[in-house]
């Protein structure tokens, strides 16, 4: 059995540990500067890979000619695609002899595209997966294999479902692989009329705005931590909120309403606790401190709207 593993961000590394073994090359996106001091980053996927003596490509585009013959003279039985960042040509997809197939981070066609679990949590779903599907010429359009479906906790953040989707893709890749490889697998299509689009987020889609009612604020909250990572826009500049629950208490909407035990500001409907916010340029603190140190009091006009999402 020869696989090419095609993978980038952290999604994708439990899958590739899974079938390591199958695996003739790695396909990552190239490294990129990061960081404060812009150094180059080695890609999760690429670190994975080397770290397991694996021959690592990196082009800068697919779908250019040389890279898909470099592919071809691979001779893949198959390549699994997770979390790689590109969209592959039709005459990519066509080299390997069963086909490209692809661990998708929702219960397709709910979530296509690059933010599948942030929006998912977002949005306040209350459940998600993972879909594996033969993958076509289309944004996560291609006809499915298998979904494995989890539940979303109330509570749950984007990051910590990504881990366990994460880990979910790597078991259905280990259950799949020889089935995929011998060609032994029935498609199912997807139904369009069905199917969301999971944009890719910006900083502005991380704004808690006061005009939200408490629990989308709180679903944004969550489907934006850890990145971008949550804030509002206060009177005296943003803030990022790095720990927040929804509170009891009711107010006007970007009022503060307590300042102990908690900090709790209104939203258009409720409340949420700002357990614990990062001020420009200050480390994480509770909201209390800066309560404290900001001499914000009850009945302060704290939060302002914010920037419109794209």
């Amino acid at each position: 059995m020869r696989v090419v593993y095609f993978g980038t961000a952290p999604f994708a590394v439990p899958a590739l540990e899974r079938i390591a073994q199958h695996v003739v090359a790695v396909v990552a996106q190239p490294d990129k500067p990061a960081g404060r001091g812009m150094r180059e980053q080695v890609t999760p996927v690429r670190a994975k890979a080397l770290a397991l003596g694996l021959p690592v490509l990196t082009p800068v585009k697919a779908r250019a000619p040389e890279f898909v013959e470099a592919f071809r003279e691979l001779e893949p039985d198959v390549a699994v695609v997770a979390a790689y960042g590109q969209i592959l040509s039709q005459k990519l997809l066509d080299v390997p002899k069963q086909g490209c197939f692809n661990l998708h981070g929702s219960v397709l066609p709910r979530w296509r595209g690059a933010a599948p679990v942030q929006r998912a949590v977002e949005a306040g779903d209350t459940e998600s997966g993972v879909t594996l599907m033969k993958m076509d010429a289309g944004m996560d359009t291609g006809a499915m294999v298998a979904i494995e479906r989890t539940p979303i906790g109330p509570d749950e953040t984007a990051g910590e479902l990504y881990a366990r989707l994460a880990a979910l893709a790597g078991e259905m890749a280990a259950q799949w692989i020889n089935r995929l490889a011998a060609g032994d697998f029935t498609l199912t299509a997807q139904d369009d009329a069905l199917a969301t689009h999971a944009r890719k987020v910006t900083r502005e889609d991380a704004c808690l705005d006061p005009v939200l009612t408490s629990a989308e604020a709180y679903n944004r909250y969550r489907g934006m931590t850890p990145a971008p990572g949550a804030w509002v826009q206060t009177v005296r500049g943003p803030l990022k909120v790095t720990l927040a629950r929804p509170s009891e208490l009711r107010g006007e909407p970007g009022v503060v309403l307590s300042t102990r035990p908690y900090l709790t500001v209104g939203f258009a409907d409720g409340a949420l606790d700002l357990l614990q916010v990062k001020p420009e340029g200050k480390g994480k603190m509770s909201g209390t401190d800066y309560a404290n140190g900001a001499r914000i009091a009850v009945g302060d006009k704290l939060l302002e709207e914010g920037p419109t999402p794209a």
